[in-house]
């Protein structure tokens, strides 16, 4: 029997930033959430190159419910210092979250990591607030990554900072696969 279609009336623009760990995570239990209530969720990730983390795999487990972009560029970016690979692939990110925020089946766009491809001037926030302002009024938004601009907190609806208080890595503990990407 197939699950009835959860629709949202309004949906409101969130903005999960700071330098703690669980951006990524909280955003995408929020997909799995609506995933679970048959909704249309968007994932739109900045600034990562699909398959080198275990989040591709886990999404693609989700089924139909989800789509899955990965735009990013192996290697680090400068600061005002970004390729023209970068800058393209960043152009692309920005295209496809424009028309998934226009899509009326469309439930949930999630932009990962777009503050960072702000903070890292891949992208301006006068083409990010565009996105906010202009998504379809039954689409719920989150932006994640550190370094969120104030224009950019100050037209979310909810925001929340995640804020390192204590991590291992400081005992020397690397990045575990399945647990930090």
């Amino acid at each position: 029997m197939e699950q009835k279609r959860s629709r949202l009336q309004q949906g409101q623009v969130q903005v999960y930033t700071g330098n703690g760990k669980g951006k990524t995570t909280a955003s995408f239990g929020l997909a799995l959430r609506a995933a679970g209530c048959n909704m249309h969720v968007v994932i739109i990730q900045f600034m990562k190159v699909s398959g080198r983390y275990a989040e591709d795999e886990g999404i693609r487990r989700l089924g139909e419910c989800v789509e899955h972009y990965t735009f990013g560029n192996p290697g680090w970016v400068k600061k005002g210092e970004g390729t023209e690979a970068d800058y393209a692939q960043a152009k692309a990110g920005m295209e496809k979250a424009r028309e998934a925020l226009q899509n009326p089946d469309v439930d949930l766009v999630i932009l990962d990591e777009i503050n960072n491809a702000l903070y890292f001037e891949l992208v301006t926030e006068e083409e990010v607030l565009e996105l906010m302002q202009n998504k379809l009024p039954n689409i719920e938004l989150v932006l994640t990554g550190r370094n969120a601009p104030e224009s950019i907190i100050e037209a979310a609806d909810l925001v929340t900072e995640m804020r390192e208080i204590k991590h291992y890595y400081t005992k020397g503990v690397p990045v575990r696969r399945g647990i930090e990407f």
